[in-house]
């Protein structure tokens, strides 16, 4: 006999905009508590000295987290002139100090430079695994590792403010994998000074957005009541880019079983044309709801994944 799963059966995104100070596991550990859900899974870590939106997925929600984690990603972060650390950041151990302080023209005059594909070396004190360790664990205990550049994409940046001489404001939008200490630390290096992430707000993931966001503490005390459930954001929510196709009662329980349909001409002609280039993966609703995300060959839709509310 199958055992049954502790918590409730409740399923859909929360946005959440994640508090200093707190991992992105604890926020999920924190979330997954309020909701008293059977399983939780966030889209994109954030630093534990970093704010802003992290989207949390409970329940069946959880079978689409990694089409948000490709999504694109918008940062705004404080750059610190003057003095480099360890990690990059403000808790990292000072590791060089500079007198120079460049300007925001010339902060804008260099970030062009890191539009675009380019090639970013990830910092030491990153989740990257190195020999099954993450590389975190290694810069913590002293130890020295090389790790390999690797290809991200930075679609804009900008300048947003210059407090002071010592500090500026950028922006960025960005697509996975991107670090911004690593972007901060290779700017500093191209302007010959000295600088660290002293502040760090991610704005946007894909469709979720820090406007409609809500604060962890804020959360937890709507859970102590009769409205909880309106915080949570469809199980879709996260399948914005993803085509979307109604099928029938019938399908949708052939769907349900792992069985494949077929297609009629003009649903494989819709899919065609909302279907990005190279992309097959489709979303298949029943009255509204969605059941399974599919992938479309040969005039068939086959399930790949399959929802259960």
């Amino acid at each position: 006999m199958a055992r049954k799963r502790k918590g409730d059966a409740v399923s859909g995104w929360i946005c959440l905009d994640k508090p200093p100070g707190v991992t992105s596991t604890q926020a999920v550990s924190r979330v997954r508590r309020a909701f008293h859900a059977q399983k939780a899974g966030h889209a994109g870590t954030l630093d534990p000295l970093a704010t802003g939106v992290l989207p949390i997925a409970l329940g069946e929600a959880t079978k689409t987290v990694p089409f948000l984690m490709d999504a694109d990603k918008t940062y705004r972060f404080t750059v610190a002139w003057g003095v480099t650390t360890a990690s990059f950041d403000r808790e990292g151990a000072v590791t060089a100090t500079s007198d120079v302080r460049p300007t925001r023209e010339q902060v804008e005059a260099a970030l062009p430079d890191f539009v675009g594909e380019i090639s970013q070396v990830p910092p030491a004190f990153s989740a990257v695994k190195v020999d099954g360790e993450r590389a975190y664990d290694l810069a913590r205990e002293g130890i020295e590792v090389e790790l390999a550049p690797r290809i991200v994409v930075i679609h804009a940046a900008r300048v947003t403010a210059q407090p002071d001489l010592d500090h500026v404001e950028i922006e960025i939008d960005c697509g996975k994998g991107t670090y911004v200490r690593a972007l901060v630390r290779d700017l500093a290096e191209k302007l010959g000074a000295c600088a660290h992430v002293s502040a760090l707000r991610r704005t946007r993931v894909g469709g979720f957005r820090d406007q409609n966001a809500i604060a962890l503490e804020n959360l937890e005390q709507l859970c102590d009541t009769p409205g909880r459930l309106d915080a949570l954001l469809p199980v879709e929510t996260a399948l914005d880019d993803i085509p979307a196709l109604a099928v029938t009662t019938e399908d949708a329980f052939r769907l349900m079983q792992g069985r494949a349909i077929v297609l009629l001409p003009r649903q494989v002609e819709a899919l065609k044309r909302d279907l990005k280039p190279g992309a097959r993966t489709a979303a298949a609703f029943e009255g509204g709801k969605i059941v399974a995300l599919c992938e479309m060959r040969a005039g068939r839709l086959n399930p790949t994944r399959v929802f259960q509310f």
